[in-house]
This record gives C-alpha cells, structure tokens and sequence, in this order.
C-alpha cells in the first residue's frame, strides 16, 4: 500500500470513529454535564486508557511492530506468526493477573489517580466503583493492539484503524438502553467500556482470519525473541506514552481544583485529539512498519524520504488544525456541548482550555513520526529520555500557571512543551547524522505555515459574519454555520497552500496514486 494511501485509510477511519466519538460526547454532556459523575466516569475512564496506551498501544506496540516486520523481512511469515503467538503468550500472562490485582486495589490506586476525590467520599466511591468496572478493558485492548500490530506489519491498516469505532458505538449504547431500564448512566458506561474490548476482540480476530493469520495459544516462554521485544518495552513505555503520562497528570492536578475542572480539560482533550488522532495516529501508525521495513533492509535513501514525508504531511495537517482549533474554539465547542446539563459559562471554560492544547498539536504530530524514526531502529531509550525531561517540565511548569489562570494552565503547559518534545528529538537525530530531511520539505514548510496563519484571519472574520447563526435557537441552524465555517476554513488553507507553493495538485495525486513511488526509486 502507497505511503499516502495508508495514512488516509487509517486517517478516515479514525475520523469516522473520532465522529462517533463526538457523538458519544455530546450525549454525555447532555446526560452527565460536567458534574460529580461525569468527573467519577472520566477518571475511572483515564486509568485503563492510561495503561493501555503506555503498554498496549504505547510500549508493546512499537517495540513488537518493527520486531514483528524483521522478521517478516527476513525470515519469512512462518517465523514472524510464530514470534507473535509468543508474544501474545506472555502478553496473557502478565496481563490476567495484573488486571486482577489493581481491581483489588482500586481504593488505594484511586488515591493516586485523583487525590481531590478523597474529600469528597460519594464522588470518591463512585469512582472506585467505576473504574472496577471499566479496567478489565485493559486486558482486552491489548489483544487487539497485538493483533492489529500483526495487520499493520502485512500493511493492512483498515481493522485496526475501525476497531475503535465498536468502543463508541458501545458506549452509546449503553447510554440510550440505561435510563430504559432503569441503570444509572455513568455505571452503564463503566460496565460497556469493557464488553466493547470484547467486541473488539472478536473484530481483529477475524480480521487475522482473513489475512490468513491464526494465532495459537501457546505456553509462556522467555525465548530470545522474547527477551528481545521486553529490552524494548520497558523504555518503550514511557518513550511512546510521555503524552498519556502529560494527560494522566493534568487529571490528578485538576482534581485539585474546583469541581468541574477535570471535565473541562476531558472535553478540551476530546477536541484536541480529533486531528491527533487523524494526523498524528494515523501518520505514525503507516510510518512505522514503513521504516522498520527499511531500516533491515539497509536502505537508508528510503528511510529518509518515509521521514521526510511524514513531517510534510504533519506540517501540512498540523499547522491548520491548531489555527482552528486555536480561533474558532469557541464556537466549535459551544455548537458541539452546550445543551442540557452543559452550558455557557462550561463552554467558555473548555473553548479556553482547547485553545491552550492547541498551541502543542504540530509538535505532537511531529513526535509522533520523529518517535518512529527511533523505534525503528530498535531505540526505545532516547526518546524515553526526552520523556522523562518533557513530561517533568510539563508537570513543573502547569504547577506555575495553576494559581493564575486555573486548568488553563494545565492545558497550556502541556501545549507549550510539546514543542521542547520535538527540539530535543531533533537534537538526538542531530547529533546522529539522522536528520536529513530533503529539499522538498524545507521548500514547503515554511509555506504551509504562512497559509495556516492566513487561514487563522479568515476564519476569524467568517466567525463575525456568522455569529447570529452560531448562536441560533435552532440547534440544525448552528451546526451548518458551524460547518460553513469549517468548510471555509479549510477551503481558505487549500487554497493559500496551492498558490503559496506548500502543496501542489500533482503532489497530491501522486502521494494519493496507489502506483505512487518515492523519488529516489523514480530517478533510479
């Protein structure tokens, strides 16, 4: 599959599943606001993702997709199945007990995950009793992330980019059927995160079959291939997971806020992730086997151009989508959110927490790709140290603002260093002789961003215009303003990019062809 191609199948889907996801969020504001039980939901929510993302997605994934590709490249697909069934092994093995352990504890872990809970015992109960419920997820989800790393290393990207989408859907659900049946909301949705993960289990499993991929459970073994892929997952967990780490704090510092801070930044997060997961998941996920792939092969011409082209389209996507999110928050949230429990004064608070994340969206998608760049190469222990540095002054920093501007400074502190994420990547490749990115790239950069600021004036102006509809009685009414706004938005950026010269339209047709190859193979 061409470069482009999977960035945009994995890229679509994910948006069909961010859509859904909306929509799960817009019915939960509705339902929950921003409340006591929307807060206990949304922690009890955090702390399998936390884990799933650090491990699952974070550590386990790419330490075992650019194994797994090796050994595809070398060895063939009867080594590289036999490689994951140990994999998925010891992945069993270490999980069951684990997620039956901090059920147990979940009192004492709900200590650490949200200290301002503790003064308030119902919320603190609830809480606990939630995230009993929702963690069994964990477990589950990393199956699905083995057998999806397994489908994007034969470059079918398709099954794992939608399984998301049964997560909302469930949760949907479970949301619609509750107050039917007389459940409460929040335990309703608790209790459907975890049978989504079996949901979804079943979706890749049968993927795989068609891919012609059967995985047998095979007993534990610490073979050497074993002991390989958890040398990389250590490291790997932070190194993959330093924004889960950012977010994971920015809960525990907002529970030590009033009431409803920690709803604000999920709903905030939920926004900002939109064109992370888009952009940033999506780039990520095709660019990995990509340079895993090369790297074995000894192909470094190829690997530079993957890399070059990633941060192109990070750049490309990036920029505008911090521009939008930046300017036209407003709006955007109090059209999504602002009916029943969540009203004007919780959408002025999210839009402004929204603008503050913003600011870190390019450099979130560019870490994304500069990550893979070393997972590739089997290092997992830089970027665990650029880790450890961003995520401490992450922590230091949003203690600094808290007093003067509240979860604002939360937020604004994880968007501001995201950006020292990305100098100090830079720096590592540097020093390495492993940024050389081509002509190509620093020809558009700096392009694209004079089309995003240009973007940024025209959206303000179309948000004037359209302020009477934006703010109309009639919900349809809003949402088309709304999407004319962003429509134009978007139209505006096209169009400045073109005549700037940061895209082209043969550029586009030729990363969107499925014959498309890189320029080093055309002019060999």
């Amino acid at each position: 599959m061409n470069f482009a191609r999977a960035i945009a199948t994995v890229g679509g889907l994910t948006l069909l599943s961010r859509l859904a996801g909306f929509a799960r969020d817009i019915l939960t504001a509705a339902v929950l606001g921003a409340g006591p039980a929307a807060d206990a939901f949304f922690v009890a929510l955090k702390l399998p993702n936390l884990f799933r993302r650090l491990f699952a997605e974070g550590a386990f994934g790419v330490a075992f997709v650019p194994l797994f590709a090796a050994e595809l490249q070398t060895r063939g697909r009867g080594a590289a199945v036999r490689f994951a069934e140990e994999a998925l092994a010891m992945l069993l093995a270490m999980l069951l007990p684990f997620t039956l352990a901090a059920i147990i504890a979940m009192p004492w872990l709900m200590h650490g995950l949200a200290p301002g809970f503790v003064d308030e015992p119902a919320k603190f109960a609830l809480a606990v009793d939630m995230a009993r419920l929702t963690f069994p997820y964990l477990a589950l989800i990393s199956l699905v992330a083995l057998l999806g790393g397994v489908l994007n290393a034969l470059d079918r990207f398709g099954p794992f980019a939608a399984a998301p989408i049964a997560f909302n859907l469930t949760l949907i659900a479970a949301l619609l059927v509750a107050p039917r049946l007389g459940l409460e909301p929040g335990n309703a949705m608790a209790a459907a995160v975890t049978l989504s993960g079996a949901v979804q289990v079943g979706w890749m499993a049968w993927a795989c079959g068609k891919a012609g991929v059967t995985l047998r459970l095979r007993q534990p073994r610490m073979t050497e291939g074993m002991r390989r892929l958890f040398r990389l997952i250590g490291p790997g967990a932070v190194g993959a997971g330093v924004m889960q780490i950012t977010l994971f704090l920015n809960i525990v510092l907002a529970s030590l806020l009033p009431s409803g801070a920690v709803s604000f930044l999920y709903y905030a997060d939920r926004l900002n992730q939109m064109p992370l997961g888009i952009i940033g998941i999506a780039i990520g996920t095709a660019l990995l086997p990509v340079l895993a792939r090369h790297v074995a092969a000894g192909d470094e011409g190829m690997v530079r151009h993957y890399l070059s082209r990633a941060l192109e389209f990070s750049l490309l996507l990036g920029l505008p989508a911090a521009v939008a999110l930046g300017v036209a928050g407003g709006p955007i949230v109090a059209v999504l959110f602002q009916r029943g429990a969540f009203g004007p004064e919780e959408a002025h608070a999210t839009a402004l927490a929204l603008a503050a994340y913003a600011i870190g969206i390019p450099a979130y998608v560019i870490v994304k790709s500069l990550n893979a760049a070393f997972f590739a190469r089997h290092d997992t222990v830089t970027p665990v140290r650029v880790a450890v540095i961003v995520t401490v002054a992450t922590a230091l920093l949003a203690l600094a603002l808290m007093p003067w501007l509240g979860h604002v400074g939360i937020a604004l502190a994880t968007g501001l260093t995201a950006w020292l994420d990305v100098g100090l990547l830079v720096a590592a490749m540097r020093k390495r002789g492993l940024f050389d990115l081509d002509d190509r790239l620093k020809h558009h950069a700096p392009r694209i961003a004079v089309a995003a600021v240009g973007m940024g004036g025209m959206l303000m102006a179309g948000e004037w215009l359209l302020a009477p509809w934006l703010a109309a009685p009639s919900t349809a009414l809003r949402f088309a303003a709304l999407g004319m706004l962003v429509s134009g938005g978007a139209m505006a950026f096209g169009t400045l990019a073109l005549v700037l010269g940061g895209a082209s339209v043969g550029d586009v047709r030729r990363m969107l062809s499925k014959t498309a190859m890189p320029a080093e193979k055309r002019a060999g």
